[in-house]
């Protein structure tokens, strides 16, 4: 089986459960650490012709992470792709189950099962909580309706104030998000590079967490781990 990967979590996911599988993966795709598969470009401008010359027996991709004139570009090469769509967690659980599958992986993976279980035994949040979670700015755009990420914070209690938002990542003046006044200002370092000193300086008297973007936004083997490492930091910022 040869697998070319245009989605990181999903390439992340390949690379421990099928050993030798993938071929090639986007630039993006930095786990697991030390990755050697051919790359391809980027996830929103792959390079067909390159990922056609690996002669892969699968191109896995995502309804979100992908363009549809290059999967549409591929297919017209001869080249099958497996479309996923994730918007919630148990979605996520279903999807990587069938693309681990159609991969070649023998059996469900152990890593897959202790994630299932750690997001399907987690305690009742002792509070609910607000927040606005900025994936860009410049212009400043948040988390909006039917989100993973979205599904994933609602699950430790917190509660994103666009979820009900007619676009899934709206553009919001700044303003309006401090104005908003949430409980706190969830700032991941994904897609847009958040960091101690980008970011929190555009709230002013809010609490801002620094989140990894890999936990908040992958599907992966990080969902293992995503609901103490969120809530680590989610605590911390509003001791």
């Amino acid at each position: 089986m040869r697998v070319v990967s245009l989605v990181p979590s999903l390439t992340e996911a390949v690379a421990v459960t099928a050993p030798g599988a993938l071929v090639g993966a986007t630039d993006w795709c930095s786990h697991p650490a030390g990755l050697d598969v051919v790359r391809v470009g980027g996830t929103k401008n792959p390079a067909v012709e390159k990922i056609v010359a690996l002669a892969p027996d699968l191109v896995i991709a995502n309804e979100e992470e992908n363009r549809e004139p290059d999967l549409a570009a591929l297919r017209a090469a001869g080249t099958e792709v497996l479309l996923t769509e994730v918007r919630d967690v148990p979605q996520a659980f279903r999807e990587l189950a069938r693309v681990l599958e159609a991969c070649g992986a023998r059996g469900r993976p152990r890593w897959l099962d202790e994630a299932e279980r750690t997001w399907s035994s987690l305690p009742a949040p002792e509070r609910r909580t607000t927040a606005v979670v900025p994936v860009w700015r410049r212009p400043w755009m948040v988390l909006g309706r039917d989100t993973f990420a979205g599904d994933v914070l609602a699950r430790l209690g917190v509660d994103h104030l666009y979820a009900t938002h007619e676009d899934r990542y709206p553009r919001i003046p700044l303003d309006a998000l401090r104005a908003a006044a949430p409980d706190v200002v969830v700032l991941p370092d994904e897609p847009y590079r958040f960091t101690a000193d980008d970011g929190p300086e555009a709230f002013p008297g809010l609490p801002c967490a620094l989140v990894s973007g890999r936990h908040l936004t992958w599907y992966g083997p990080s969902l293992a781990e995503a609901p103490r490492v969120l809530s680590e930091a989610l605590r911390a910022a509003l001791r």
